[in-house]
């Protein structure tokens, strides 16, 4: 049962990250929300087998490094062209 609460919340984070793409602060939100339905999921997986959590640890560390990049290139793009919006960051066009 808390399988599929934790699918439920994999497919929600990549539906919110696909209907609100305009938006960064949306986009990290629901990036941030399937990294911790992952992070569940392996934790669970690695618990049924009786594995060890060091991988874990680095998946862990890897998702708050992603975390800190978006945020400071969200603050970024704040500080330098005043919203969040992706279509007014005029170096993508």
């Amino acid at each position: 049962m808390l399988m599929y609460l934790l699918i439920f919340m994999f497919i929600s984070g990549l539906m919110v990250f696909a209907f609100k793409r305009k938006h960064l602060l949306l986009m990290l939100l629901s990036l941030e929300f399937i990294m911790l339905s992952l992070y569940f999921l392996i934790f669970l997986y690695l618990n049924n087998f009786n594995y060890e959590y060091f991988f874990l640890m680095i998946f862990l560390t890897f998702s708050v490094c992603e975390a800190a990049l978006g945020l400071s290139i969200l603050v970024s793009m704040i500080r330098g062209y005043g919203n969040d919006y992706i279509l007014s960051f005029s170096l993508l066009w």
